[in-house]
């Protein structure tokens, strides 16, 4: 089965544009397993304290929906960033990324790593995928 890591700003894609992005991957890829990071857990709690009004509620939002995907700890180390992260496990355990973060996206393209994200506010597209 296919292990895709959703990024803290993937989950927010329902709220903000009504598409159920676990329906969705599965069309695009068939049977997967959604995994979060625990350090994109760390991210979207900051957001649900530290942001504007309307960005806490859709950290919430994201908590809740990550909860519909399996929780793996990793640890970040002191000189990388969240994404860093996503890009190191990634790559270490060969998993596919969900993100809307154009720089992400293209460094995981550099590096060979299957990317699923939103297109034109209506649908999700996958990019670097074995049929592609």
């Amino acid at each position: 089965m296919i292990k895709v890591i959703l990024d803290s700003n993937f989950l927010f894609i329902p709220l903000q544009f009504k598409i159920d992005i676990f329906d969705e991957i599965e069309a695009l890829i068939g049977r997967f397993e959604p995994i979060i990071l625990s350090t994109t857990m760390e991210e979207l709690r900051s957001f649900s304290k530290k942001s504007s009004i309307k960005t806490q509620k859709q950290a919430l939002s994201a908590l809740n929906l990550a909860k519909r995907c399996r929780l793996v700890s990793v640890e970040k180390r002191p000189e990388e960033s969240f994404d860093d992260v996503i890009l190191r496990v990634a790559k270490e355990w060969k998993y596919s990324v969900a993100t809307n973060d154009r720089t992400l996206r293209k460094r995981l393209r550099e590096t060979g790593i299957t990317t699923i994200f939103l297109r034109q506010k209506s649908h999700l597209e996958i990019e670097g995928y074995p049929s592609d």
